[in-house]
């Protein structure tokens, strides 16, 4: 998942390694500022990829998952591989368990 970060107006996206990269979105913020609510409303319902979300789906895209920490023993070649890639290892080695879960629980 990617997460996205405003700072001062300008969009950044956060990398796995905890850094930012500012956005390298294709937004006109300037034509967007001078218009007004009703047209940005219609321009949105009129773009097939900013539709609406209902209550239901905000719901679960507002869900963020509870850490618990843990003592937890890794080999060391799999602790080290992770730990290469630099910082943010630990949200990796996350990440790697949750597709796992996700994968399975798919698979019933």
């Amino acid at each position: 998942m990617t997460e996205a970060v405003l700072i001062d107006g300008n969009l950044y996206v956060k990398q796995p390694d905890g850094s930012l990269r500012p956005s390298a979105g294709k937004t006109d913020f300037a034509k967007l500022a001078a218009m007004s609510e009703e047209e940005i409303e219609a321009a949105a319902l009129n773009d097939p990829d900013a539709l609406p979300m209902t209550d239901e789906q905000w719901a679960e895209a507002m869900k963020v998952p509870r850490k618990r920490y843990i003592h937890l023993g890794v080999d060391d070649d799999v602790l080290s591989w992770f730990k290469s890639h630099g910082r943010g290892y630990q949200t990796r080695i996350n990440a790697v368990l949750r597709r796992y879960v996700e994968t399975h629980r798919k698979a019933g």
